[in-house]
């Protein structure tokens, strides 16, 4: 049994349709890391200025011949 061209030719746009689809996937997948990582470095930049904040405030009320505030 012989394959067309017309067969071969689908055959290989198939290929190529399946090869792209991959493809674009991996960026996708490379995007949405990027995105995610880029994130998760804001959140813990922003919970540290946070922390430092927090903990200046707290020295400040506690500071010696001053009574704590509340």
């Amino acid at each position: 049994m012989r394959i067309s061209p017309n067969q071969d030719h689908d055959k290989r746009h198939a290929r190529a349709e399946a090869l792209f689809k991959k493809q674009e996937q991996q960026r996708e997948g490379a995007r949405a890391m990027a995105e995610y990582l880029a994130q998760r470095e804001a959140v813990r930049e922003k919970t540290a200025r946070l922390r430092a904040l927090r903990l200046a405030r707290d020295a400040a009320r506690t500071a010696p011949g001053k009574e704590p505030v509340q």
